[in-house]
């Protein structure tokens, strides 16, 4: 019996035995140490990162048992890290700094990711087993380092990407394009040495852009560039699909790029595609389009709403649309230099001959609380020039804006100003805004873009009785065009109902015109500042000038205001209301004065700035345009 026991007591023990190890091949430490062997690709790196993180800030502190002061810090910790999950793609980088640092962390304290196995992951050794995009996020990591926000801007110079190339449409068409062949160039050439932590810095970024980022266009869009934008080139998803278009397809090129694979940027006034640069995928596009626009809420982008304008929060101004709208998704990011902002800059003072003679006119313009037009072509930065200009406006007035979408910011510019914006939402109207505006106190009324009728027709009605100025930008191409389109809104809205009185009405409360031009290389330059004049042509601007007529016996001043008489007679009858005299003008790369501005609107400007500022106006106009009596 005794040996029966010892052997019921051995089977028992070799049972156990076999439970403990199926148990412990079983258990999850083991699989996810397995599992985490095998993570060498950016995708499942990125669903190991997603999964953690998920768990993260989803566990139950209370059941972790700790302590009251590991409680407390691990919930400040999971606290600030859903924060910033929820901002870092907004436009905020101390949110994205934030997220990136953590899931560096997640992949070194797990082991995920070491020296030994980080070649795998990507092939940072092997250059020819880089892709493109694996080449452009290496330079651009190395020219970030040493100039930070300015990297891609010291890459593009440096290697003159931003010249025209007959490249596309088999080189019969010039555009601005940078190849992956010439990225290709520029990695042999430059043949960057990278540390472990800089390639943990290119991996964790690829994963993040993939996970919460805006995939390829993240850091672009993070650079000290005008904008970036995609999915507005190429061939739509839904145009490849089309039996139709079959035949039509298959004739292009084999390369023919899809809508997806449609990156560009605007750098200093030119539209870049970036060849080797794609999304991958019209869902990543989506992905991108989807949530790039969303910081503050502003509403769902769906097939009734299909488009959407909203700012990040940085102040760079998103538009996205979508089909049925668009006839594919696409997105358009445009920034604005807010730090670097100052009329110097913008004219390229150091550059142009003369940009003194623009510079102190815009500064008198607004000390002298003139109504002023910025116009414009789309790029030519009307917008960027009346951030700048706001600068001259006295502090002691009053500023309130209306906009489609915040992109002035002038809080972020002048804090210290007495300064507010509104704009238009789906259920407050322009018009609405503008009213409001009355009731504020605002002294000058600044419109960041005059493109509808009834903001036209206001922005009319206000600069005569609402504030002491108004400032706003327009899309018109020379003065003639500005007044008659304002007339027409007056028109349209039903305010005037006679074309003459209206356009009277609009020639007497625009002042001044400042008209942008963007040549064929992005250089962008005030092409002309001019006058506009208000014409008289009742009976006492006669009698008036025939008085004076009387009064002055000289030659000379007799046959001048016999010719004023003349021309005032030539424009009763043809009915002119307005003349445009230009009074700088942008000649053969330098600026020269044209006309003198009229006494009358000297003696206007020069009442409304204080003693100091009327006197070194006359001098300006003095020297510029020699002596009103002379």
């Amino acid at each position: 019996m005794h040996w029966m026991n010892v052997l019921l007591i051995g089977i028992i023990l070799a049972g156990v035995l076999v439970w403990l190890l199926l148990l412990l091949r079983k258990n999850p430490a083991n699989q996810t140490q397995q599992t985490e062997s095998d993570l060498v690709t950016i995708e499942a790196l990125q669903s190991y990162v997603t999964m953690s993180i998920n768990e993260f800030t989803n566990a139950n502190l209370l059941d972790l048992g700790l302590s009251a002061e590991e409680f407390e810090r691990r919930r400040n910790v999971v606290t600030e890290l859903k924060s910033s999950l929820k901002m870092c793609n907004s436009g905020s980088l101390s949110d994205k700094t934030y997220v990136k640092s953590f899931i560096a962390d997640l992949l070194l304290r797990g082991e995920i990711v070491n020296q030994w196995n980080i070649d795998r992951i990507l092939p940072f050794e092997d250059e020819y087993a880089l892709t493109d995009q694996d080449r452009f996020d290496i330079l651009l990591h190395c020219y970030r380092l040493e100039h930070g926000m300015q990297g891609l801007t010291q890459l593009i110079e440096q290697y003159r990407l931003a010249e025209l190339k007959s490249i596309i449409e088999n080189g019969e068409t010039e555009s601005y394009i940078i190849t992956a062949e010439e990225i290709r160039h520029i990695y042999a050439e430059e043949a960057p040495r990278l540390s472990f932590e800089d390639k943990l810095q290119i991996v964790v970024q690829r994963i993040y852009q993939q996970y919460k980022g805006f995939g390829v266009i993240d850091e672009l869009r993070d650079q000290t560039i005008d904008g970036v934008s995609g999915g507005v080139s190429g061939l739509p998803a839904d145009m490849q699909d089309m039996e139709q278009e079959v035949d039509w397809v298959r004739s292009m090129p084999d390369q023919a790029p899809k809508g997806c694979d449609s990156v560009w940027i605007f750098y200093r006034g030119k539209s870049i595609r970036l060849a080797f640069l794609g999304f991958g995928s019209s869902l990543e596009l989506k992905r991108v389009c989807q949530n790039i626009y969303k910081f503050g809420s502003p509403g769902q982008l769906s097939e009734a709403k299909a488009y959407m304008v909203n700012e990040m929060q940085d102040g760079s101004r998103v538009v996205v649309v979508r089909p049925p709208f668009a006839e594919s998704w696409a997105f358009f990011v445009r920034k604005f230099d807010l730090p670097n902002l100052s009329l110097e800059r913008l004219l390229a003072a150091d550059h142009v001959q003369n940009a003194d003679l623009p510079m102190k006119m815009l500064d008198y313009l607004m000390k002298g609380a003139q109504v002023t037009a910025v116009t414009g072509e789309q790029g030519s930065g009307k917008t960027t020039l009346l951030m700048a200009m706001v600068k001259s406006i006295y502090g002691t007035f009053n500023l309130r804006i209306q906009e489609l979408a915040f992109e002035l910011h002038l809080r972020r510019l002048y804090p210290e100003r007495n300064t507010l914006a509104f704009r238009e939402t789906e259920h407050i109207s322009g018009q609405e805004g503008l009213d409001l505006q009355k009731k504020t106190d605002g002294t000058v009324n600044i419109l960041g873009e005059v493109a509808t009728d009834p903001v036209a027709a206001w922005a009319v009605q206000m600069s005569q009785v609402a504030s002491k100025f108004t400032v706003f930008s327009h899309h018109a191409k020379t003065m003639k065009d500005l007044i008659w389109s304002l007339r027409n809104s007056l028109l349209k809205t039903g305010t005037f109902q006679n074309e003459r009185i209206a356009e009277e009405q609009v020639a007497s409360v625009i002042a001044f015109d400042v008209h942008l031009e963007k040549e064929r290389d992005g250089t962008r330059y005030i092409e002309r500042v001019t006058e506009c004049i208000a014409l008289d042509a009742d009976e006492d601007t006669f009698a008036e000038l025939a008085q004076q007529l009387d009064e002055n016996l000289d030659s000379a001043t007799s046959i001048q205001l016999l010719a004023r008489i003349q021309l005032s007679q030539y424009r009763q009858a043809t009915g002119r209301t307005f003349e445009a005299r230009n009074i700088i003008e942008f000649r053969d790369g330098m600026y020269i004065p044209v006309h003198r501005p009229t006494a009358r609107k000297v003696e206007a400007m020069a009442g409304n700035m204080s003693k100091q500022d009327a006197a070194d106006f006359r001098a300006f106009l003095d020297r510029y345009w020699g002596s009103e009596s002379a």
